[in-house]
């Protein structure tokens, strides 16, 4: 068992592309990646600098194996097997760190949570994986008392087993991890992903950061690890690569604790979700002594990328992917000059390009895809051939997102579907209508994102009510705190309309591109 090092070495763009080729063995198992590996050659290195406790504490990859081993004997004892599905709902810490781990360990696949989800959202992801078991903690199980059926396994409150627990030698096809990612219909989708799910983030995080795994190197991110953004772009990339990792989740954003973290930690590399960037922005806050900026989610326009240079001393990289095939493209000031409004180029191994309705590659607009074989592609929807089959034109699984590609360089035009993006966070609209049509005094409801210069989008509901039904701000006050307090309290619609009808199609289809036109008119976009 070997260590892994960065797949990529300096060199010019195209030699990189030209010259690379996935080294994806048939047995491959992400546990032996990014802790076995490293435990068994350097069991002292530091793997995650652990701020989430009392105070911080250094997590060597010997201590963190001992952590995952002790988790997957406690699993298996309660009947978790190959092939199960097991939630993690915790915030970042060690304990999060080793949860993924033993449930790769014994073969199962872990399941991402958001500790901010509510009560319908958490039943509505653990009950459509059917995972009977969650490992999380006091605050986590207390969520899950209500979801019959469900055990939650809180690693500080009860004796783990001692003893070794050997990784299983799973298949680099074999499911890994199921995250969940939200749509525009029905309920959120099960993005289901191998053991090769990492290997196809490697190239792409390398690049966003400069080439990541220098000396002196350390990674953190103020997402939350049930993304995957915090997830697959920052915590299991720098495990593998044996590039320290902070663990420093808050609540909400603090620039002053985010500076603290990133001084008192030597942090050298981060990820910032643009609205984090645009809230330093707003702040002119200035952070010296890293190394690299990752960005992505939205472009972020020339005048953010001028302030990053004057803020941080360094070009911010952006990168594009999405749950269902990530870290396909970014920008890499090591190697090129960022164009202002551009995704960044393809990371070598990923094919992206613009096709039409017919699958056909075009010169000019069209639908930004990627070709079948990129590394970090999925398997499946969970349970969703239909839609499987849907994401795909042949051989392009297409993005949903339009764009042009300009010398190589993508250039994002905006998104066919109507997920909306807010603060970093992907929200499906149809799971907010759904949740608002459960309260007595809605009849009907369309869910829109409105242009935000803050958060890029906000939610914003037009809802119909019932006959007999007066609006008022204390009625949607009561609408908002219906869904914060069944789905997420980041998702939650911020703005809220009373109309006496919605813009129909002849099917009864509330046509929200109509409600978008009217947002953005309000919004002066």
């Amino acid at each position: 068992m070997t260590a892994m090092r960065p797949l990529l070495r300096r060199a010019p763009y195209a030699t990189l592309c030209a010259g690379f080729r996935w080294q994806v063995p048939d047995r491959l198992n992400m546990a032996a990646q990014v802790c076995d590996a490293w435990a068994a050659r350097e069991p002292d290195r530091v793997a995650i600098r652990d701020l989430s406790g009392d105070g911080p504490r250094e997590v060597s990859y010997g201590a963190l194996r001992v952590m995952a081993e002790r988790l997957a004997l406690a699993l298996v004892a309660r009947g978790v097997g190959r092939g199960d599905r097991v939630g993690v709902l915790r915030s970042q810490g060690a304990w999060c760190a080793a949860a993924h781990i033993a449930i790769w360990k014994i073969g199962a696949i872990s399941i991402p949570l958001f500790k901010l989800f509510r009560q319908e959202a958490l039943l509505s992801r653990v009950g459509d994986a059917g995972a009977k078991v969650v490992v999380t903690d006091a605050e986590g199980a207390a969520m899950l008392d209500a979801l019959a059926g469900v055990a939650a396994l809180v690693p500080e409150a009860e004796p783990l087993p001692e003893g070794r627990f050997e990784t299983i030698k799973t298949g680099a096809e074999e499911p890994a991890v199921l995250i969940y990612t939200s749509g525009t219909t029905g309920s959120p989708k099960g993005t289901l992903h191998a053991h090769r799910l990492l290997i196809g983030h490697l190239p792409g995080v390398e690049l966003s950061h400069d080439f990541l795994g220098q000396p002196g190197d350390c990674l953190w991110t103020p997402a939350d690890w049930a993304w995957i953004g915090g997830l697959f772009d920052v915590l299991m990339p720098g495990l593998a690569i044996g590039v320290p990792v902070v663990a420093a989740r808050m609540a909400r954003f603090d620039i002053a604790e985010c500076l603290k973290i990133i001084r008192e930690n030597s942090v050298r590399n981060v990820f910032f979700p643009p609205t984090a960037l645009r809230m330093l922005k707003a702040a002119g806050a200035r952070i010296d002594g890293l190394r690299s900026v990752a960005s992505g989610g939205e472009p972020l326009g020339a005048e953010m990328l001028d302030w990053g240079r004057a803020a941080f001393g360094l070009t911010i990289n952006e990168f594009y992917g999405q749950t269902e095939c990530n870290m396909v493209a970014t920008s890499c000031a090591a190697l090129f000059r960022p164009v202002p409004g551009s995704l960044g180029r393809a990371v070598p191994g990923h094919e992206v390009a613009v096709i039409d309705a017919e699958g056909q590659q075009v010169g000019g607009e069209g639908d930004i895809a990627i070709r079948r074989g990129s590394a970090s592609m999925m398997l499946e929807y969970w349970q969703k051939p239909q839609e499987t089959a849907a994401k795909f034109r042949g051989d392009w699984l297409v993005t949903g997102d339009r764009g042009v590609i300009e010398n190589g360089h993508i250039r994002f035009l905006g998104r066919e579907d109507d997920v909306i993006t807010s603060a970093g966070y992907r929200i499906g609209p149809a799971e907010i209508e759904d949740c608002l049509l459960t309260h007595p005094a809605v009849a009907t409801v369309g869910v829109v994102g409105k242009p935000d210069a803050l958060r890029t989008e906000i939610v914003k509901a037009y809802v119909v009510l019932r006959a007999g039904v007066t609006p008022s701000d204390r009625l949607a006050e009561e609408l908002q705190a219906h869904v914060k307090e069944r789905l997420a309290s980041y998702s939650y619609p911020r703005e809220i309309a009373f109309l006496d009808a919605l813009p129909m199609t002849v099917t009864g289809k509330v046509i929200r591109k109509d409600l978008r036109a009217r947002a953005a008119a309000e919004a002066g976009a």
